[in-house]
């Protein structure tokens, strides 16, 4: 199991480094336990004995890696999301944003951080997906769009409380919704 870096540790505030391409069976390795991670951290049973927080996302630097890569999984119903990206990218975004009414929360943040954390409701990411071996192109909207972006915040120092408007933290803001 990984030891989570948390938000007072300046390296999660640092901007991550390309994954050397092809990658590496170490780098395969560490993408692939953070899958598992976060699987793992789902299971309530193993959660409470391990003493871990249930997530459904985890960047590098979360773990003290300064690479650009992170791990989702996550199931909705009857349908599962996860990734191993490697090297993603933003290539679209929409106008529209979204937020989720409940706001964010970080495995990296023990406080409770209120407020909106308006992202774009619908992205387009590339990234090497190491679950598939290959380049992929993810076109995600509301909440999974808000999973990819909060994880794709790490790789650039950018935590999710940096986006709540600190005047007014449940400011509504124009062609936006909350879910």
């Amino acid at each position: 199991m990984f030891k989570i870096v948390k938000d007072n540790i300046k390296s999660l505030r640092e901007k991550c480094a390309l994954v050397d391409m092809p990658l590496s069976k170490e780098d395969e390795k560490l993408i692939l336990d953070m899958v598992e991670y976060l699987k793992k951290s789902q299971d309530d049973e193993y959660a409470e004995k391990h003493h871990i927080r249930s997530g459904v996302g985890l960047a590098a630097p979360q773990i003290g890696v300064q690479k650009r890569m992170f791990a989702v999984y996550y199931t909705i119903g009857e349908k599962t999301i996860q990734y191993a990206l490697i090297n993603p990218k933003i290539i679209q975004n929409s106008l529209r944003k979204v937020a989720l009414s409940s706001g964010e929360g970080c495995l990296s943040v023990d406080d409770d951080h209120k407020g909106l954390v308006y992202r774009y409701d619908k992205v387009v990411i590339k990234a090497y997906d190491v679950l598939q071996h290959k380049d992929i192109v993810i076109t995600a909207r509301g909440y999974d769009a808000i999973v990819l972006q909060h994880e794709y915040d790490h790789l650039d120092g950018i935590i999710y409380y940096d986006r709540i408007d600190k005047n007014n933290p449940n400011k509504e803001i124009p062609n936006s919704y909350l879910i």
